[in-house]
């Protein structure tokens, strides 16, 4: 196994080993899984690893990052308010606490760091799916998707800044998936599941119209039409209370064409 660094060499990875922070030998390939959404957790051969704030905070940035980083890099943005010395430290300590979980976690050399490939990471994977559904990928079966992989807040209760802008990035992906997956669905004559994904997109984001307006589509597509005014009154009213606006002359022609509402 190799990996590139930012001088455009390659460096064994045995060398890696013997260069940064760890030369022994672990004594098989070990499954582990990182779960960052809805919380943080770390599974070894599917049991449970307890992991320092430190640590979690380490795994976490290079999960999200998903790239190969200078070490100074991931010190300054993890230590932000130590001394670039201190912070160096810290960063070494950490690497050296995850090689003691008894498989590769994350990989390291005198100037670079990240988490080791053999890792999964649940981000990963929603972002993966949401990706291949927003790009319309014929590989995928819609029907054999489960919603819940696209739902799930990034690290809920964590504030620091990196996380916060991430944490937004993973939702406007987790909302595209979903959409993305609630259209694919209407589009292949699934109008049950379309409305479940569609109700999962509006409980992410109450606000988003264009969430509503496949929810109603889907009401329409099963023949609901009470259903799809009650969807419609309901987003008016919240749109009303929240931000004083009326919805898009889009959705009202949604609903109209059903002859439904008045036009108003």
């Amino acid at each position: 196994m190799r990996i590139g660094i930012e001088k455009g060499g390659e460096v064994d990875l045995q060398q890696l080993r013997d260069d940064g922070e760890w030369r022994g030998q672990w004594p098989r390939t070990r499954a582990l899984r990182l779960r960052l959404l809805q919380g943080f957790g770390l599974t070894l051969d599917g049991q449970p690893v307890a992991v320092p704030l430190n640590e979690q905070r380490l795994l976490a940035f290079l999960a999200v990052s998903d790239r190969l980083l200078l070490r100074s890099y991931v010190a300054g943005i993890l230590w932000l308010d130590s001394s670039e010395k201190h912070a160096l430290g810290n960063l070494r300590s950490s690497i050296w606490r995850l090689h003691q979980f008894g498989a590769e976690v994350v990989q390291a050399t005198r100037t670079h760091v990240r988490l080791a490939p053999g890792v999964s990471v649940d981000v990963r994977d929603m972002a993966a799916l949401a990706t291949s559904l927003i790009h319309s990928s014929p590989q995928l079966d819609a029907t054999e998707i489960d919603e819940g992989v696209l739902r799930g807040e990034l690290l809920p209760g964590w504030y620091d800044e990196w996380v916060v802008i991430e944490r937004e990035r993973v939702r406007q992906l987790q909302l595209h998936g979903l959409e993305a997956l609630c259209a694919r669905l209407l589009a292949f004559g699934q109008p049950l599941r379309a409305v479940q994904v569609g109700l999962a997109a509006v409980a992410a984001e109450p606000l988003r119209e264009s969430a509503h307006r496949l929810l109603i589509q889907g009401h329409l597509a099963e023949g609901n039409l009470a259903e799809a005014v009650r969807q419609y009154d309901f987003y008016r009213t919240l749109l009303s209370r929240e931000l004083g606006i009326e919805p898009s002359p889009t959705i009202k022609r949604l609903v109209n064409v059903e002859g439904l509402l008045s036009s108003a």
